[in-house]
């Protein structure tokens, strides 16, 4: 091949292809074609169950939608449920990073064993993770039985139900900030102790930055997670109305009553609590992404 046949070779491989070969090589359909079985498939799973939630909800007036959701026994609920979600969402924030960074950092024999015990909670029926703490911490069970004499008693109580969002909460945060840790620049570290930072000045100065909106992103999911959570609760929570009872379980109590419209009305109060949740969610990936991808 002369040297004139190789650079009009190389002119056709880099010249632009006619619109319609390009059409004809996309993988999906077009872009109205795409959307509309996007809109199409999000009504039918998501929006038209919704919907029907607040149509339903609708068929309550003002007064009593406010009775519904303000009831002491419902408040009681709230507060419960967003204050052990929030508490054991704080607590997977400052073990998950620690789990995170064992997992990143450290080589020790059982490594892979110990990343996939991870995702256990992921896996496992919330149900039967239930069970199982709940036969561990009752005063009879392996842990409890010693804890009882103490005066301390865990199953039953809200500190049970704490215990029970940190279990199934905790991938999420591990999950979220292991990757970040894993792409993190060695670089920038071994400059900072070049320049005599100590360990915790490095951690604070250079690592911690970087990995903050990851952190951010796992404690709203780990929040969001136990916010709804049920299965894993009812069976340690005891279910004491104004102690021990969830918001979830209202909601079922009140279904089997049934009361649906009052079911509704405090499920709408949940939907737009979790809808806010995540939004916040998305807001922290998005400025996570806009963090990696800012030029240092």
């Amino acid at each position: 091949m002369t040297a004139a046949t190789s650079v009009a070779a190389r002119g056709a491989l880099q010249a632009p292809a006619p619109a319609g070969r390009r059409a004809s090589k996309r993988v999906l359909p077009g872009f109205g074609l795409t959307l509309g079985y996007t809109l199409f498939y999000l009504s039918i799973i998501v929006l038209i169950p919704l919907s029907a939630l607040i149509f339903k909800t609708f068929t309550l007036t003002w007064d009593q939608f406010w009775a519904a959701i303000s009831a002491p026994r419902v408040v009681a609920s709230y507060r419960l449920t967003f204050g052990a979600s929030f508490l054991a969402a704080i607590v997977n924030l400052f073990f998950g990073l620690l789990i995170a960074w064992v997992l990143v950092r450290y080589k020790f024999p059982g490594k892979k064993i110990v990343d996939a015990l991870v995702d256990l909670p992921f896996a496992l029926p919330t149900a039967v993770a239930g069970i199982s703490l709940t036969a561990l911490l009752a005063s009879n069970g392996w842990v409890g039985q010693y804890l009882e004499p103490l005066g301390i008693q865990l199953a039953f109580k809200p500190a049970g139900i704490v215990i029970a969002l940190i279990f199934i909460g905790l991938p999420f945060v591990v999950r979220t900030v292991q990757p970040v840790l894993e792409d993190a620049e060695k670089e920038l570290e071994e400059a900072a102790t070049c320049l005599g930072a100590t360990r915790w000045q490095t951690f604070t100065k250079v690592i911690l930055p970087s990995i903050t909106p990851a952190l951010l992103t796992g404690f709203a999911m780990a929040f969001a997670r136990a916010v709804g959570e049920y299965g894993s609760v009812i069976f340690i929570a005891g279910n004491m109305p104004m102690v021990s009872e969830i918001t979830p379980l209202i909601i079922i109590g009140k279904l089997e009553q049934y009361d649906y419209a009052g079911a509704t009305a405090v499920a709408v109060v949940m939907l737009v609590i979790s809808f806010i949740l995540l939004l916040v969610i998305n807001a922290l990936q998005a400025w996570q992404r806009r963090h990696a991808g800012a030029p240092a």
